[in-house]
């Protein structure tokens, strides 16, 4: 029995799920913003002490490993590798983006995604001011264009719109609705990075034994951490 606890802390939902045999059969996930360092673990425990399952009994533990808050990251990150350190448990990294694009490709129909286009799927994730993380993905999850932190205008996938459906969503693409006004221009709304939507590579991951080194893996923040000063505090 694969029993796999999966985490998704890449932006301000802290999204916790179990997975057995491929489903999602439990879920706990708060959108209160910065509160993953009170809440990751608790969430954990509470769903693995619901289902009556000890940490030991894991066949794995599952982790988005970005592109995202950069603590956010950190603080999943940290505790999938404790879990897997404390029980010897593989550990298995989903990227942020392609876990998103996966959910929605699946269910484009439930989504209202028109089918007699072909369509490409662009993820994104709000990186701050006019900024996002992005990448561009077919329906079989075959990158178009590979991520990046990129300012939205309105050249923006400009020749790839121009032949193609391309659907948008994630917390950033309300960025690329105000500059986009292509008739091929597909939003979506409410989709999040969620724990369960992570559920269809992790199950690919576990089955093809595709693990990382627990020692040595890190998140993908794709961009430089910047801590910032808040004005109030500022030496005058």
């Amino acid at each position: 029995m694969g029993i796999i606890l999966i985490f998704e802390t890449s932006t301000e939902i802290c999204s916790v799920a179990l997975m057995v045999n491929g489903q999602v059969i439990d879920l706990i996930e708060s959108d209160e913003g910065q509160s993953h360092a009170r809440l990751t673990t608790v969430f954990a425990e509470q769903l693995l002490k619901k289902n009556d399952i000890k940490p030991g009994e894991l066949s794995a533990v599952a982790v988005s490993k970005g592109p995202g808050s950069y603590t956010g990251l950190r603080i999943g990150v940290s505790t999938a590798k404790g879990i897997c350190y404390a029980g010897n448990i593989p550990l298995i990294a989903i990227g942020t983006l392609e876990a998103m694009a996966k959910h929605v490709s699946l269910n484009r129909l439930q989504l209202g995604i028109p089918e007699t286009k072909p369509t490409l799927f662009c993820p994104m994730i709000d990186a701050r001011r006019m900024e996002v993380f992005s990448m561009l993905l077919d329906k079989e999850g075959q990158i178009i264009r590979p991520i990046t932190a990129q300012v939205i205008d309105e050249s923006f996938l400009a020749d790839e719109l121009s032949n193609s459906q391309v659907a948008f969503f994630g917390n950033g693409s309300a960025k690329c609705r105000k500059v986009l006004e292509s008739p091929n221009a597909v939003f979506i709304n409410h989709i999040s990075a969620s724990a369960q939507h992570m559920s269809e590579l992790v199950w690919q991951a576990y089955t093809k034994k595709q693990f990382e080194d627990v020692a040595y893996f890190e998140p993908f923040y794709l961009k430089d951490f910047i801590a910032t000063v808040s004005r109030k505090n500022m030496p005058g």
